[in-house]
C-alpha cells in the first residue's frame, strides 16, 4: 500500500501550485501591457454610450412639436432647418417612422437619427450655435437571388406569388418599361426570370439592390436585360444581350407602373360630357388621384398650370419635334415650371380630375411635327448605344448570362447550388 503524503507538505504543494497559476495569469495574459495594475486596484470602465429616447412619428406630426417638447425654441428650430435643408428637408418626416434622440450631459438633446430609408440614416448634432446633418449608410449583406414566374394577372401579383415584393415587381417594370406597357401589353403565360441583389442589415431583409440581369418573355417575343456600369465612371445603365440599349427616347408610358387604360387613342369618340362625337388624341390612363406623373422624356417645359377644358396641364417639348401633354393633373410638381428642363422618368404632376373631366383620370398626349400620333403603337427610336470602346469588357459581363437567356431554369439551378457553399 502506498504511504499517505503528509498534511503539511500537501498543504505546501497546493500553496505553491496556486502560485504558479496566478503568475501564469498575470504574465501570459495575452493583450495585457501592464498586468501590474491589475494589482493596484480596479480600473474605470469607459461610460456606456447614452441610450436613445424613441419617438415614433405619428401622423400630422412635426419635427417642430417634437422638439419643442425637449425644450428647443422657436428660434433654434428654424436654424436647425436651414443647416440641415442642404442634406434633408426636415419637413419630410413620415409618419410611423421612429427618431431615435440622444441627451447630452445636461439631459437636453444633443442629436437625433431618423431613418430615411431602410439601409440609411439622417444624424443630426449640434455644434456650437450650429447644427451638424449627415446621412450614414447602414452596413448591410449583399446577397444574389433569383426568381422566376408566370404572368396569370399582372405582374405585381406574379412576383408576389413567387415570394417576393412589389418593389422587385417596380423594379422589373422600369428595366423594362421602355418596351413593354406593363398593363396593356401582358398576357396570360408571359413569363420573367430575374437575376438581382438583396440586401441584409443583421441578417433581416432590408431592400433590394440591383437587378443585375432578366429576361421577359411577352407575347412569345424575349427581351433581355444586362446592367454594365462603365469602367470609368461607374454610371450603369441596362443593355440587350448584343450591347443595344434598352432605353428608348420615351418611356412607354408616364406611370411608374401602368394603370387602367380607360380610353384609348381615336378618332372620333363620344365626348363622356358634352355627349358629342370628336377625336380624342391621346390615351387615358384611370388611376387614384395624387398618382405620380412622370414626365416620358428629357425636355423642356413649354406650359404648366390651368388650360381650359384640359384643367391643369403641363406641356413639354422635346428633341426631334416631339411634344408630349399630361392633363387634368390635380397638381403641378414643385419646380415644374415654363423654361425648366426635366428629365426623363421626373415626376411633374399629380394625377387629378381638373377640367372637363368625370373622374381622376390622366390624358396623355403626344405630337410629332405638330400631328398628334397614338402613344401606344409609336415606336420610338432608340437611346445612344453601348460605348465602343468598353464593347470587349461589356461582353465578358454578359457571358455570364449566357445560360440565363438560352436556359433560364438551368441558372437559377446553378445559383441556387452555389448558394449553400
Amino acid at each position: 500500500m502506498a504511504r499517505r503524503m503528509p498534511r503539511r507538505i500537501r498543504a505546501l504543494l497546493v500553496g505553491l501550485a496556486a502560485l504558479l497559476v496566478l503568475a501564469a495569469v498575470l504574465i501570459l495574459r495575452p493583450g495585457d501591457p501592464a498586468p501590474a495594475r491589475r494589482i493596484l486596484g480596479p480600473q474605470a470602465a469607459p461610460a456606456p454610450p447614452p441610450r436613445p429616447h424613441l419617438e415614433i412619428i405619428r401622423p400630422g406630426a412635426t419635427l417642430a412639436g417634437i422638439l419643442a417638447r425637449h425644450g428647443f425654441s422657436p428660434s433654434e428650430i428654424e436654424r436647425m432647418r436651414q443647416d440641415v435643408k442642404p442634406v434633408h428637408d426636415l419637413a419630410r418626416l413620415q409618419a410611423g417612422r421612429v427618431l431615435r434622440l440622444y441627451p447630452g450631459l445636461d439631459l437636453r438633446i444633443a442629436a437625433f437619427e431618423y431613418d430615411v430609408d431602410e439601409l440609411h440614416f439622417l444624424r443630426v448634432a449640434g455644434e456650437g450655435s450650429r447644427f451638424k446633418a449627415e446621412v450614414r449608410a447602414y452596413p448591410y449583406e449583399v446577397r444574389k437571388a433569383f426568381v422566376w414566374g408566370a404572368i396569370e394577372d399582372n405582374l405585381i401579383s406574379a412576383v408576389e406569388t413567387s415570394g417576393e415584393t412589389i418593389a422587385l415587381a417596380l423594379g422589373l417594370a422600369e428595366v423594362f418599361g421602355w418596351d413593354i406597357d406593363f398593363y396593356t401589353d401582358l398576357r396570360p403565360g408571359d413569363r420573367f426570370f430575374v437575376h438581382y441583389e438583396k440586401r441584409y442589415i443583421s441578417g433581416r431583409f432590408a431592400g433590394y439592390g440591383n437587378i443585375l440581369a432578366a429576361r421577359f418573355t411577352n407575347r412569345g417575343k424575349d427581351f433581355c436585360a444586362v446592367r454594365y456600369a462603365y469602367p470609368d465612371t461607374k454610371a450603369a445603365d441596362y443593355f440587350d444581350r448584343t450591347g443595344g440599349s434598352l432605353r428608348k427616347k420615351f418611356l412607354r408610358s408616364p406611370f411608374k407602373f401602368t394603370p387602367r387604360v380607360s380610353s384609348r387613342f381615336s378618332s372620333s369618340r363620344l365626348h363622356p360630357i358634352r355627349r358629342v362625337l370628336r377625336p380624342h388624341y391621346g390615351i387615358d390612363y384611370a388611376a387614384p388621384a395624387g398618382t405620380e406623373v412622370r414626365a416620358t422624356a428629357a425636355g423642356t417645359v413649354l406650359s404648366a398650370g390651368t388650360n381650359g377644358a384640359a384643367g391643369r396641364m403641363v406641356k413639354i417639348r422635346h428633341a426631334n419635334a416631339y411634344v408630349t401633354m399630361y392633363l387634368h393633373l390635380r397638381s403641378v410638381a414643385a419646380g415644374v415650371r415654363a423654361g425648366a428642363r426635366v428629365e426623363g422618368g421626373q415626376v411633374i404632376g399629380y394625377v387629378g380630375s381638373s377640367g372637363e373631366s368625370t373622374g381622376p383620370h390622366l390624358d396623355y398626349r403626344i405630337q410629332h411635327h405638330d400631328r398628334y400620333i397614338n402613344p401606344l403603337s409609336w415606336r420610338f427610336e432608340p437611346a445612344a448605344p453601348l460605348r465602343a470602346e468598353f464593347r470587349s469588357d461589356f461582353e465578358r459581363t454578359a457571358s455570364h448570362y449566357r445560360v440565363l437567356f438560352d436556359a433560364p431554369l438551368l441558372f437559377g439551378l446553378r445559383s441556387f447550388l452555389l448558394s449553400l457553399f
